[in-house]
C-alpha cells in the first residue's frame, strides 16, 4: 500500500501527559494551544478517557465534561479521541450494559468522534456493547488489540481476533501496544497479517519504554499500516509514545509523507516545553521514566504500572525487594492465563506479585481483583487458568462462563437516587458510578460553592438540600 499519507494522532493532551506527568495536566494549561493544535492537519488528537477522567475528578476538582466541552468548542476541524476500557468503561470493573451504553451515547453528544476501544483480556464479549453504542451514535469505533508477548499470542491469534473485531462493526482496528514490546520485525509480520484478513483501516500505538517504537512504527508503516499515534516531544519518549516532530520529519518527503505544518509544530513544541520543564523541576516528571528499559520484553510492565509498583514498595519500606517483586511479574501472568498487562489487568497482576513477595508465600494473600480474575469476572483469560492455581486463589468456587455483564442488573438508575442529592446531570451520574467517592466528594463541594453554604455543615446534613 504505498504512496499514502500516514496519518497522525497525537496523544500529548492524553497518554503523552498520563504516562509522563500522571495525568495532572489541567484544562487551563490546554487552552491556549488548542486552536494551533487544531491547524496542524493532525488526523485526530487524543483528549479524553483513559486516566483522564479520574484525574479531572481526583486531583484537579475539574469536571471532564466541561473540559471535553471546552476543548470541542476550539477544535472545529480535527477528529476528537478518546481511550474507553469496553465493559469497565473508565474505571476498574465490569459495569452494566445500560452505563456501558449510556456513557458512549453521551460522550459522542459531547463532541467525541473517535471512541478507541479495548479488553485488558481481549475478550470480545466485553467490547460488544460498546462499539454498538457507539455505531448507534454516529461515532468511530476503533477497536483494540491489546498487544502482548506469550506462548498463546500468536500471529495466528491477533490475526483473528482483528476479524473478530471487524464483525462486530468496527470501523477501524488499533494495535495497542501498551508496553513498548512490539519489536520491529514482529511488527512487519502483524500488520501484513492484520491486512490479509481485513480492509479495515489499521492504526498503530505504542509506547517507547524499550526504545523500539520508532522503528517498529516505520516498519508497520511500510508493512500498510494506516496511522500512527505520537506526542510533541516535550510529552513524547521513555514512557510515553514517539514524537510527533521526528516521525513527521523522517516521514517527509517520502511516499508516506503526513503533510502537517513543521512551524505550527514548532511553534506547539515551543508552548509544551516550559511545562515539561516545570514538570521535571516540581518531581511530577520522574526523569527515571524517560529512559531506555530493554528489560520492559521481559517483564513486559508498562510505565503506569511500574511507577505504582515502586510507589507501593515506598509506602512498605521495601524499596530494596524490587527486582523480586518484577522477577514475580512474569510468573503471576502466567497463573492468571497470560493476560496482556494493561489497565486494569496490569495493576491486579503488579498487585499480586507485590503481595507474593511480601507475605514470603505464594497467594497466600490474594487480592479480591485477582480472585475475580480467578472467578471469569473480568471474562475469559487468554490461557485457562489451571486447576491447581484457581483452587490457591479462590478454593472450590466455581468460576463463571458467561459474559460478565450478564451477570449485572441496570444500574444507572440506581446510582441517580444514590447520589441524586448533589447530582445537576446524567454526566455527574457516570462520574458516580464509576468513582463514587471521588465523585460524590466532588459534587458536595461544587454543590456547597454554588449555594454559598458551609461544607461542614453539608456534611452534618447529608442529603438535606435535593437538587431540584
Amino acid at each position: 500500500m504505498s504512496g499514502k499519507a500516514i496519518k497522525i494522532t497525537d496523544t500529548t493532551l492524553r497518554d503523552g501527559q498520563q504516562s509522563l506527568i500522571a495525568t495532572r495536566m489541567t484544562t487551563e494549561q490546554m487552552l491556549p494551544i488548542l486552536e494551533k493544535m487544531d491547524n496542524v492537519g493532525f488526523y485526530a488528537l487524543e483528549v479524553w478517557g483513559g486516566a483522564t477522567y479520574d484525574a479531572c475528578l481526583r486531583f484537579l476538582n475539574e469536571d471532564p465534561w466541561e473540559r471535553l466541552d471546552k476543548i470541542r468548542a476550539i477544535c472545529k476541524k480535527t477528529k476528537l479521541q478518546m481511550l474507553y476500557r469496553g465493559q469497565n468503561m473508565l474505571g476498574y470493573r465490569s459495569y452494566s450494559d445500560d452505563l456501558v451504553s449510556g456513557f458512549m451515547e453521551c460522550a459522542i453528544e459531547h463532541g467525541i468522534d473517535i471512541v478507541r476501544v479495548f479488553d485488558a483480556l481481549n475478550d470480545p464479549r466485553n467490547l460488544e456493547v460498546a462499539i454498538k453504542a457507539i455505531n448507534k451514535a454516529g461515532g468511530h469505533a476503533q477497536s483494540c488489540i491489546s498487544y502482548t508477548i506469550s506462548d498463546v499470542h500468536t500471529i495466528e491469534y491477533f490475526a483473528n481476533y482483528a476479524k473478530t473485531l471487524e464483525s462486530l462493526g468496527s470501523d477501524s482496528i488499533c494495535i495497542k501496544d501498551m508496553a513498548g514490546l512490539l519489536v520491529p520485525n514482529t511488527a512487519t509480520k502483524l500488520v501484513k497479517a492484520v491486512k490479509e484478513v481485513t480492509k479495515l483501516p489499521l492504526h498503530i500505538h505504542c509506547h517507547c519504554t524499550s526504545g523500539l517504537a520508532d522503528i517498529t512504527y516505520i516498519r508497520a508503516i511500510e508493512a500498510g499500516a494506516d496511522a500512527v499515534d505520537t506526542a510533541m516531544s516535550p510529552f513524547a519518549l521513555g514512557t510515553s509514545q514517539p514524537a510527533t516532530e521526528v516521525i513527521t520529519e523522517v516521514l517527509r518527503d517520502t511516499e508516506y509523507d503526513t503533510k502537517l505544518d513543521k512551524n505550527l509544530l514548532l511553534e506547539i513544541c515551543d508552548y509544551f516545553r516550559p511545562m515539561r520543564e516545570e514538570a521535571i523541576a516540581s518531581g511530577l516528571l520522574d526523569t527515571k521514566v524517560l529512559g531506555v528499559d530493554i528489560s520492559a520484553l521481559v517483564y513486559q510492565v508498562p510505565g503506569g504500572m511500574l511507577s505504582n509498583l515502586i510507589s507501593q514498595l515506598k509506602q512498605q519500606n521495601a524499596i530494596d525487594r524490587f527486582q523480586e517483586v518484577l522477577k514475580e511479574i512474569p510468573r503471576v501472568r502466567a497463573d492468571l492465563g497470560y493476560p496482556p498487562l494493561v489497565t486494569p489487568t496490569s495493576q491486579i497482576v503488579g498487585t499480586q506479585a507485590f503481595l507474593n513477595v511480601m507475605a514470603g508465600e505464594r497467594y497466600k494473600m490474594v487480592s479480591n481483583e485477582t480472585k475475580d480474575i480467578a472467578r471469569g469476572m473480568y471474562g475469559q483469560t487468554p490461557s485457562p487458568i489451571s486447576d491447581e492455581i484457581r483452587k490457591k486463589i479462590i478454593g472450590d468456587e466455581i468460576p463463571i462462563t458467561v459474559r460478565p455483564a450478564d451477570l449485572l442488573e441496570p444500574e444507572f438508575e440506581t446510582m441517580r437516587q444514590e447520589i441524586k442529592a448533589y447530582a445537576e446531570s446524567r454526566e455527574d451520574v457516570y462520574s458516580y458510578a464509576m468513582f463514587p467517592k471521588v465523585t460524590e466528594e466532588f459534587l458536595k463541594n461544587r454543590f456547597a460553592a454554588k449555594h454559598k453554604i458551609d461544607l461542614n455543615h453539608l456534611e452534618n446534613n447529608d442529603g438535606a438540600y435535593p437538587m431540584g
